[in-house]
């Protein structure tokens, strides 16, 4: 018998080799940064959420507005242009010797009044000193017997009765003065006023700052003697519009339109505020004649401040993200304890018909008010 192969009970298996230590951490790793992933991710919709209800609760918030009441009166107004300027002399002279002579004889002493052609002095040489002007004799200098020389000083004569104001006009304020027109002149050192008109504008200009000036002149009658000396300061006011008897209203209680138009606000007989279109006449820069929209006696009303009332989470997250706040009006007629809001503005488009205070009036000069009796409201 042939001898059959032995056959081994032992078959040999092919067992896999371990995975290396540093390919297990890179799996726990990547497990590790997918879940801080999604950590993130969920707090990042839990803050997108919140912050989104915040805005929405802020955008539903009502908020309760402050009214500052005015009422209009009966009065007058006006405004002007005012400059400043220095009282000056017109006519004077310094007379002096015309000649080496003595001084015969003086006739007259300071502070007399002379009359054009009188005699003020007669020298050795056979000249008589005249006044070429009528004036008062502001100075004199010799007595007589003195002996002078060509050219001395002699006597002076001055016209106080007849003096001037000269004022720098601006080129913004130029083309609304003009000769002949009416004026003030107001020295208040010496608490006077006078009526004058404008004597003469010279237009040969003088720049500073960059603006051109126009120096005018207003002549000065001071023939009553009414303590007015050459230097002392001076104002000169010209009006350039003036309403008597006229509705007359606080400048600040106006609104401004977008449109540039003015308007108030005014209470219904429910409670609510309703803007009310205004037409506007003279101001003068506190005060405005209302020509439409207003009657002397009414009260009108102007908001003061609006303070929001949280709702929802708005108040839970109102310090958290931001200090700006959105508002939305709201057209309930009532606060969400119940009881009437302090005048609220209804919807509608902005008026129209009203015109706002400005024009050539408002110049950029210093002015002269002329302000009603009218006043704010408690």
């Amino acid at each position: 018998m042939s001898e059959k192969p032995e056959t081994s009970l032992t078959e040999e298996k092919q067992i896999p080799a371990e995975a290396p230590e540093g390919k297990k951490k890179k799996r726990k790793g990547r497990k590790k940064r997918i879940f801080k992933r999604i950590i993130w991710t969920l707090v990042f919709l839990v803050v997108l959420g919140a912050v989104g209800w915040s805005v929405y609760s802020k955008l539903q918030a009502d908020y309760r507005i402050t009214y500052d009441p005015y009422t209009a009166t009966t009065g007058s107004i006006s405004n002007s242009l005012s400059f400043t300027g220095s009282v000056q002399l017109i006519n004077s002279a310094n007379y002096t010797a015309p000649s080496d002579c003595k001084i015969r004889e003086v006739y007259v002493s300071v502070g007399d009044k002379v009359k054009d052609g009188d005699r003020l002095m007669r020298l050795s040489d056979g000249t008589n000193v005249e006044a070429g002007f009528d004036g008062t004799v502001s100075g004199i200098d010799v007595a007589k017997n003195d002996e002078v020389l060509t050219g001395d000083s002699l006597v002076t004569i001055a016209d106080f009765e007849h003096m001037e104001v000269s004022v720098r006009v601006g080129e913004s304020d130029i083309s609304q003065v003009s000769v002949g027109q009416a004026c003030k002149v107001t020295v208040s050192s010496a608490d006077v006023s006078f009526d004058a008109t404008i004597d003469k504008i010279d237009y040969v200009s003088y720049t500073g700052n960059n603006v051109a000036y126009y120096t005018t002149t207003v002549k000065l009658d001071n023939s009553e003697g009414k303590n007015i000396w050459p230097g002392m300061q001076a104002t000169v006011t010209i009006p350039l519009e003036e309403a008597e008897n006229v509705t007359v209203l606080k400048m600040e209680a106006l609104s401004t339109a977008p449109d540039n138009t003015a308007f108030v606000y005014k209470e219904t007989a429910s409670g609510e505020m309703e803007e009310v279109a205004v037409t506007v006449g003279v101001s003068n820069g506190n005060y405005v004649e209302i020509k439409e929209g207003v009657t002397s006696g009414e009260t009108i009303y102007k908001v003061a401040e609006k303070e929001e009332e949280a709702t929802g989470l708005a108040a839970l997250f109102s310090g958290m993200f931001s200090n700006t706040r959105v508002n939305r009006q709201s057209n309930r007629n009532w606060n969400r304890d119940g009881s009437m809001p302090d005048g609220f503005p209804g919807g509608g488009s902005f008026p129209s018909g009203g015109s706002f205070p400005g024009g050539g009036s408002n110049s950029n000069s210093n002015r002269t008010n002329s302000q009603p009796g009218g006043s704010r409201g408690n």
